[in-house]
């Protein structure tokens, strides 16, 4: 039986979104942007609505009807879209990457009886699923993810483009990077420790700190975790210098008689720069590595992604591996394979009995394929 469900934002990968689950479910795509909802125009299994997603009543609105939501607003918007949408008693798979702590809604959402499942996206998202089916398995002693998202063509002067909301990249490179070493949360400044690493495929790629942990953090009790991200060479310096000079800033400043927040003024410039064209090839890289012990035994898991743009279907690969893991687990709670009252971040469905096989294959179907390959000793 087709369900009902509400895509909250119409962006590259929330289209992708309503596009994939639309092959099974009727499907409403909700933005305040016209332009985007008129690119899904020639879809005729899903349908569309203009609405502010930034007013609470107009999003309690659109979603009357919904079985599930699913939440694909910029990071600004996350916090307050999912409290709305829990608020509402409607069941909810975001992939917002907002910076309010979510467990902060756990308490309403079990009130409400609603399954709220955050950062259900890559990273965080797949690379949680995949740490957290080791919970009931073995003692993990390292987790490391190198992940990442670039343009096929490197184009001077940043190299990059963004695949996902660009102020989400701003985000990444000026809020603390939280890791833990020896069993203690440490935090890092954003863009610090770079390494140079070779990916088959891709070639040369710089890695340094984000603070892509986010509930892992909180919710694995593991000695040692890491996420990098991942760039061409020499992008670091260029943040670094942005940052430092200030133009990521957010308090006003006095330019004669006007007052401006540098990073508004850094945003109109530069996003222009790191639009990602809708038919612009791009790939997606992430490695995992897992490490622990099982049965006194050292065995060490090693996750690798290469994923590219789709020509057939004008797909980008971060809103394949991104958006299609989302899809996945909004499949898998409407079919009733995940049902956790409350807030969960992605390593509560991967602990979960046959989650992270769905999820894999539900992924492989689409062409997003994780190699795996493990070690013992």
């Amino acid at each position: 039986m087709r369900k009902k469900v509400v895509v909250l934002g119409a962006g590259m990968v929330g289209r992708a979104m309503a596009i994939d689950l639309s092959k099974q479910n009727d499907v409403l795509s909700v933005d305040r942007d016209a332009g985007a909802l008129a690119l899904l125009a020639s879809h005729s299994s899903l349908v569309t609505k203009q609405a502010d997603l930034g007013d609470a009543a107009s999003v309690t609105g659109v979603i009357a009807d919904a079985d599930i939501v699913v939440g694909a607003v910029p990071g600004f918007m996350g916090f307050k879209t999912l409290e709305t949408v829990i608020a509402a008693g409607k069941n909810i798979v975001d992939i917002s990457f907002f910076s309010e702590n979510p467990f902060e809604l756990d308490a309403l959402a079990k009130a409400q009886g609603v399954i709220a499942v955050m950062d259900a996206g890559v990273a965080p998202g797949m690379s949680n699923i995949i740490l957290g089916s080791y919970q009931n398995e073995m003692k993990v002693t390292d987790y490391i993810c190198y992940v990442g998202g670039l343009p096929r063509e490197r184009i001077w002067p940043y190299e990059y483009k963004a695949p996902f909301s660009p102020i989400d990249v701003i985000a990444e490179y000026t809020r603390p990077s939280r890791i833990v070493e020896n069993s203690e949360l440490v935090q890092r400044v954003a863009l610090s420790e770079p390494e140079l690493i070779d990916f088959p495929g891709v070639g040369t790629l710089e890695a340094f700190n984000t603070d892509g942990l986010r509930s892992l953090v909180h919710t694995m009790k593991i000695p040692n975790m890491i996420e990098k991200t991942l760039r061409y060479p020499g992008h670091i310096e260029l943040m670094r210098v942005l940052r430092e000079t200030g133009f990521f800033g957010e308090q006003h400043v006095q330019i004669g008689d006007q007052s401006i927040r540098p990073i508004d003024l850094t945003t109109s410039l530069l996003f222009p720069k790191w639009k990602l064209g809708e038919e612009e090839e791009e790939f997606t890289v992430m490695n995992i590595l897992v490490e622990g012990l099982k049965a006194g035994k050292n065995f060490k898991h090693k996750y690798e992604l290469l994923d590219r743009y789709d020509p057939t279907t004008k797909t980008s690969s971060m809103a394949r591996t991104t958006g299609y893991t989302c899809t996945a687990i909004t499949q898998l709670v409407l079919d009733g394979q995940y049902s956790r009252i409350g807030i969960s971040p992605p390593e509560y469905v991967g602990a979960t009995q046959g989650c992270l096989e769905t999820v894999f294959n539900y992924l492989e179907q689409r062409g997003v394929i994780y190699k795996k390959s493990s070690v013992e000793g």
